[in-house]
């Protein structure tokens, strides 16, 4: 156990930039408990004013945390979401972020995560790699995404390309830990096509077999076999299908484990979202977001190859 203590220490020292007089908030539930409880003995054996606050767990990725801690969360300096369904895309985290705390998310992580795979990447490298992408991203107006004679296009035209580096140094950053990726809120209502989900599903786990899914004006309409239909049931019937996030992997030490946290971050992957964006660029709330993990597929940006491996 104090092994994983020395990791998190350097993980709240290096990746969180915690600082001496700094307060640390902890927000956790049942499923994740037992890490964070690991976090707090780091953030107090580096002297910290640690706070360990435990809720009821969410239903879904993209849920509210309760008032109490949405309030905590924009009262502490460095803020860690170590929860079994990711905080990431809520209006707690964007708020928090918009006081000024550094917040990581780091939704279903596990004692292996801690020690193995993308935890262990270059950063520098993590960082390199996400900001080249995020600078395509920006200037970008029109992706498409083929994979076994399927095609999907939408516009990111006038949005913004968001870094998740896994490193925040600076007031109001955020993001998931371990991270590596580059991201973006595509045009809600103008994605068309199908593409096939061959790598992971959040909530899901690893598929066992691809599925298809098929959009029309920004909508998922359509999605095949009985992992096409949890995910259908997962989103809802209403704005949860709406088309929310591009993603591209920078982590080349991550793996596809099953556990998106770490699936959506492999460099050689894109991932699509369905379901709020409104926290980074977007327009779109639904109190779900779920991301679906597509494994070597051929992008490209506004008529261009897009290398991602």
């Amino acid at each position: 156990m104090q092994e994983l203590v020395e990791v998190a220490k350097a993980i709240l020292k290096h990746n969180l930039n915690a600082q001496a007089d700094e307060h640390i908030l902890i927000v956790t539930d049942s499923e994740s408990y037992e890490i964070a409880t690991i976090f707090d003995q780091a953030g107090k054996a580096l002297d910290n004013e640690t706070i360990l606050m435990k809720m009821t767990t969410r239903s879904k990725s993209g849920e509210e945390p309760p008032k109490p801690v949405a309030i905590a969360m924009k009262s502490a300096e460095v803020v860690l979401c170590i929860t079994h369904h990711s905080l990431t895309h809520t209006k707690a985290r964007k708020e928090a972020s918009a006081a000024g705390a550094r917040v990581a998310t780091m939704p279903g992580i596990t004692m292996d995560m801690l020690q193995e795979g993308a935890i262990t990447a270059d950063y520098s490298e993590v960082e390199k790699l996400t900001d080249y992408y995020c600078g395509l991203l920006d200037a970008g107006e029109q992706v498409s995404i083929e994979k076994d004679n399927m095609k999907l296009t939408f516009s990111i035209k006038g949005r913004e390309g968001i870094p998740s580096t896994g490193v925040f140094r600076n007031k109001g950053e955020s993001g998931n830990l371990p991270s590596g990726e580059s991201y973006i809120a595509p045009i809600e209502d103008s994605a068309n096509g199908s593409i096939v989900i061959d790598g992971s599903i959040a909530g899901i786990g690893v598929l066992q077999e691809p599925i298809t899914l098929t959009l029309k004006e920004g909508r998922l309409v359509k999605a095949s076999g009985q992992d096409g239909k949890r995910l259908l049931e997962l989103l809802g019937e209403d704005k949860g299908r709406v088309i929310a996030e591009f993603g591209i992997g920078t982590n080349k030490s991550a793996r596809l484990t099953g556990n998106v946290l770490e699936d959506e971050k492999v460099f050689g992957t894109v991932h699509i979202a369905f379901g709020s964006n409104k926290p980074f660029g977007g327009t779109n709330e639904a109190g779900v977001h779920i991301d679906c993990v597509i494994k070597d597929p051929v992008v490209t940006l506004d008529g261009q190859p897009l290398t991602i491996k």
